[in-house]
């Protein structure tokens, strides 16, 4: 999401940990299907409201109008991920941005919460992506559950500060600018399931999960993977030609049309690693293959990406060299069940209200440890993204989904991350303990062409100025190192 070349330290963004990929407790629940919906469907394709914000009566009479913008409590379409958008991407939102939301169908409202103001990831300088003309400078997205009503605040932050005068001194207060164009963009990321998946839940035991449940803060246990079922469930063939395009990209992995890429065991990863890159591996990584086994990934498909959203060209980078964790700052206030739905609402955010040509990240990992394929062109393939002003080149993103600047990520999302560092790393024969070297492409931290020897697996501050993945999310990442390392066999 983001913000730009001139910056702050108080940002958000990433995530990644690491654990144990071979205890039950912490093995990833299957994706409900309720929450999905098809790539082409005609159901429920969800929607955007834009609305403009005005000026409103200041509390603080030092303030002029101009520096507190919003939305008075109104009714609207129904909704469950808001964000604040402005024209110029290059412009930083210095000040504080608030939300309240009333329960979809009740008199229920929320209290006031925040909306990240510094949203720091995005394209690199010069980039196509970066410089279409149709990119917005934006606030992270915000979960919110079902929702009707809305109310919203945006107050420029105050700098006070004493003056000298001849008689004495007074308290002079200023505030910069908030950008021009404020718009509060609510996302409906559509429900509907394809009747396949929902054989598919009931299937599996489980037929109420064929409804998706409103939002709720309390995690789902795991399941042991002795009761999932390994396979590649397929959905209905796709029906459009970005469609085929995105499902095509993972061919050899996963069949066409596959809600999900199955794990695979080590003598079928390394199996695998020797067809995919056959005359890039050097005689040691032939005889001595250092990678983890592939983990089970939810695909584009099996999240319910429309398809129609994107640019249909995919772009790639040479290698990947490193990986960058993120949080998304969305909030924590999500069931696992519904991360196929708040995803769809931040690939919708990404591409349609801050003007990318894809959602972000090349991976999501939600709290119950399930991994969802991101921006399209294949998961074993070196796809740009745009996550990490600077060094999306030769690098992936790996975001968290929720916000881990006080809270502790769960168990079960660290170990996805390590799991899924050490099966995409060890493709391009990366050491997820080594350091690396990336040019940077701009940004606050580094300067445009400046070589800069980073970890492979970094949080997102570290290539620029914020506060992504979040503090406890950062502090996880030796441990992150240390998992995908013993799970490629070093």
């Amino acid at each position: 999401m983001r913000g730009l070349l001139a910056s702050s330290a108080g940002v958000t963004c990433a995530a990644a940990l690491a654990l144990s990929l071979t205890s039950p407790a912490v093995a990833a629940r299957p994706v409900s299907p309720a929450a999905v919906r098809p790539a082409s469907g005609a159901e429920a394709p969800g929607s955007t409201q834009s609305l403009p914000l005005a000026p409103l009566a200041s509390r603080d009479f030092t303030l002029a109008p101009a520096d507190e913008q919003g939305l008075p409590r109104r009714d609207v379409r129904h909704f469950s991920l808001a964000g604040v958008i402005w024209d110029d991407p290059d412009i930083e939102l210095h000040g504080r941005v608030q939300i309240r939301t009333r329960a979809a169908g009740t008199d229920t409202w929320s209290g006031w919460q925040d909306l990240e103001a510094h949203n720091d990831d995005t394209a690199d300088p010069g980039a196509a992506e970066r410089i279409s003309g149709h990119v917005h400078g934006a606030t992270a997205p915000l979960w919110v559950g079902d929702s009707d009503g809305v109310e919203v605040r945006v107050r420029a932050e105050a700098d006070r500060s004493a003056e000298d005068m001849a008689r004495g001194s007074r308290t002079v207060t200023t505030a910069a600018p908030l950008p021009k164009g404020l718009r509060l963009e609510l996302v409906d990321p559509g429900e509907s399931a394809p009747a396949s998946t929902r054989q598919e839940a009931a299937a599996a035991g489980d037929p109420h999960r064929a409804v998706a449940p409103r939002s709720d803060p309390t995690p789902e246990p795991a399941e042991d993977p002795a009761t999932m079922d390994t396979s590649a469930p397929t959905a209905e063939p796709p029906e459009d030609a970005a469609a085929m395009d995105a499902s095509a990209a993972n061919a050899g992995l996963a069949g066409a049309g596959a809600i999900e890429i199955p794990a695979l065991n080590r003598q079928q990863t390394e199996q695998e690693l020797f067809a995919l890159r056959a005359g890039e591996l050097t005689e040691r990584q032939r005889a001595k293959p250092y990678i983890g086994e592939r983990p089970r990934i939810v695909t584009r498909r099996g999240w319910g990406a429309d398809e129609g959203l994107r640019e249909r060209k995919f772009v790639y980078t040479k290698k990947v060299k490193a990986a960058f964790v993120h949080h998304t700052a969305s909030g924590n206030g999500y069931r696992c069940t519904q991360v196929p739905s708040l995803i769809r609402g931040i690939y919708r955010y990404h591409v349609k209200s801050m003007g990318w040509r894809d959602i972000g990240y090349n991976f999501l990992v939600d709290k119950c440890g399930n991994i969802y394929e991101g921006r399209a062109g294949g998961v074993a393939r070196p796809v740009l993204g745009a996550h990490t002003l600077g060094f999306n080149t030769n690098s992936m993103g790996i975001a968290v989904v929720g916000s881990y600047g006080s809270k502790k990520p769960p168990t079960a999302a660290t170990t996805a991350v390590a799991r899924l560092a050490a099966w995409k790393l060890g493709l391009y024969g990366a050491n997820p303990k080594g350091k690396t070297y990336l040019k940077s492409g701009g940004g606050n931290r580094y300067p445009k062409g400046k070589k800069v020897r980073l970890n492979v697996i970094s949080g997102h501050r570290d290539g620029f100025a914020t506060e992504c993945p979040g503090r406890q999310l950062y502090r996880k990442l030796g441990s992150a190192r240390t998992t995908a390392a013993r799970l490629q066999g070093r």
